[in-house]
């Protein structure tokens, strides 16, 4: 019996190459796309801060001086049925006390059907701001089933007039 040779088993087997992935341009894209995010989201995160302070905590100060008058203490609160305006600080023009939400008083700029009237939010702060000139801080307080939205446009009414001028920059969120 012959012993048949096969010309595969004589023939040496080169090494197979295996084709290595250039990764280098996948690198520069993906490097680039960053860069890109990371300076376009600087950019946008200037155009949408909005400065707002929690309420501090702590004593009052020692004995001051006794003709400095108290801050105002606006307080702007966002009902179902409209917005409640007051302050603790001085006697505001055009606006009767008579009760908060709660102990179920009219709102002092009610709704217009089922959306809040910030036009007229804006001129009431307008009103009160040529009162108190050199007031700044508003106290906006909000319901807790309050969409943002609604949260946002009375944040904006209050901040500034239809002209940029500003009103009541300074705002400080809070519920009740």
């Amino acid at each position: 019996m012959a012993f048949h040779v096969s010309k595969r088993k004589l023939k040496p087997k080169e090494e197979e190459e295996a084709g290595e992935l250039n990764i280098v341009p996948y690198l520069d894209i993906l490097m680039n796309l960053i860069i890109f995010m990371l300076l376009s989201m600087s950019g946008l995160a200037t155009f949408g801060i909005l400065n707002v302070s929690a309420p501090s905590y702590g004593g009052g100060g020692g004995g001051g001086n006794p003709d400095e008058k108290p801050p105002l203490l606006l307080t702007v609160a966002i009902a179902k049925n409209g917005y409640y305006i007051a302050a603790t600080g001085g006697v505001l023009p055009g606006i009767e006390q008579t009760g908060t939400a709660a102990e179920g008083a009219p709102p002092t700029i009610a709704k217009k059907g089922d959306a809040y009237d910030y036009n007229a939010l804006n001129a009431k702060m307008k009103e009160i701001k040529t009162s108190f000139p050199d007031e700044s801080k508003v106290i906006i307080a909000a319901e807790a089933d309050t969409s943002y939205e609604v949260l946002i446009g009375t944040m904006d009414s209050t901040r500034e007039t239809n002209d940029k001028k500003l009103l009541f920059p300074d705002v400080t969120l809070a519920s009740f």
